[in-house]
């Protein structure tokens, strides 16, 4: 079994304005308070979680790579003496590609990042000025160049279905990402969501995305392109070349337990036999004020019953290709996957008949076509 740890840095330089995403923006920040209380807030979950081994640790945010790096390092320190630790864990570091941040890169390695995933989101420069990004196609490409040779495993992140954006431009930008060499691809439809700025801007028609049959020729050209360069999807949004997944995000997609520390980070873990769902407090000085209070600043703990862990095993197993594993499916609900409480086998086969579910060797997985539509499918399946 798998188990990882989150690590969230809740800042940035500035706010991204199609970001919803716990991050925020402070002149200052007090550096030796937020390593202590994230080494605390380690200390309280290791001891809800005893016997685990750690498999992967993942810094996200906001902007880690503004995190100094001897918090980061102090962080896997930490780690490493409250948990056993896998042979060859996946440590990632979520970064920026401007030079300063980039310049840090070295330093992270030092501390024990092993694996970068860099935030490009575009490899045109009009785009990055609409998308708010604070770096340029050319910073982007040095970014990633030094990060190849610092870092046997590395991603980037791009996105796409922008204003005014066709197949032909946009094919020619993910080739041109290819021609970086990336072994992992997170390729992601821009969406606007509640309480950011591109909200605001598009509910009053300051912009428009691709109609809806642009934006499935855009995902199309996307899985065939990446297809064709052997980086299939393993995940609705992300593509990656043999062996080279995120194994963090396995354990989320896998529903397997994760600790989440650091101001909003969620956790889902198993204690006494039940599934718990954690959430730490989410405004930053709200955070660090109950961390310094009591060891930790958890705002939620919630025991899931057995429907909400199927509908959230569910919901996760079947983002993937390799779709849901039926006896770890059992084993983390308590449910059989093809039973009354989970999944009626009728339905199942009606799905299969349809193209949008196939049976694989230990369970059963979506289909391309099924990927496509999965809220509707796990409505069908559910309901």
């Amino acid at each position: 079994m798998s188990f990882a740890v989150y690590v969230h840095w809740p800042f940035c330089k500035s706010k991204c304005p199609y970001c919803d995403f716990n991050s925020h923006v402070r002149e200052k920040i007090d550096a030796e308070a937020w390593r202590s209380a994230l080494l605390a807030e380690i200390d309280h979950y290791a001891a809800l979680t005893p016997g685990k081994t750690v498999t992967s640790v993942f810094f996200g945010g906001g902007t880690p790579s503004l995190m100094d790096p001897h918090i980061a390092g102090a962080v896997l320190e930490r780690i490493a003496t409250r948990w056993a630790i896998a042979d060859e864990p996946e440590i990632t570091l979520e970064a920026n590609p401007n030079s300063a941040e980039a310049e840090r890169f070295a330093a992270f390695r030092a501390a024990g990042i092993n694996r970068l995933s860099i935030g490009v989101q575009s490899l045109d420069d009009k785009a990055l000025k609409f998308l708010g990004r604070g770096h340029d196609v050319r910073e982007a490409r040095r970014a990633i160049d030094r990060a190849a040779k610092l870092f046997d495993r590395f991603s980037f992140d791009l996105i796409y279905a922008r204003p005014g954006q066709n197949v032909a431009d946009w094919t020619a930008e993910l080739k041109a990402a290819l021609d970086l060499r990336p072994t992992h691809l997170s390729v992601y439809q821009l969406t606007i969501e509640a309480g950011t700025q591109f909200k605001t801007l598009f509910d009053r028609g300051d912009y428009s995305l691709p109609s809806e049959a642009e934006q499935e020729r855009l995902y199309d050209a996307t899985q065939g392109i990446l297809e064709d360069a052997k980086m299939p999807a393993y995940e609705i949004s992300n593509h990656a070349v043999a062996g080279q997944a995120s194994r963090h995000n396995l354990v989320y997609w896998r529903y397997e337990d994760y600790v989440g520390v650091g101001p909003g980070a969620h956790g889902r873990i198993t204690q006494d036999g039940r599934r718990v769902a954690t959430r730490q407090q989410k405004a930053p000085e709200t955070w660090l004020a109950d961390v310094a209070k009591q060891g930790h600043a958890t705002a939620e703990r919630t025991v899931l019953d057995r429907s909400t862990c199927v509908d959230e095993a569910l919901m996760m197993g079947l983002r993937i290709a390799e779709g849901i594993d039926a006896a770890r499916f059992e084993r983390v609900t308590g449910a059989a996957l093809e039973s009354p409480d989970a999944l009626d086998t009728a339905r199942v086969e009606r799905m299969i008949r349809d193209g949008f579910i196939a049976r694989t060797k230990t369970g059963i997985a979506a289909t391309a076509q099924g990927r496509k539509v999965l809220n509707g499918l796990l409505a069908a399946l559910r309901t």
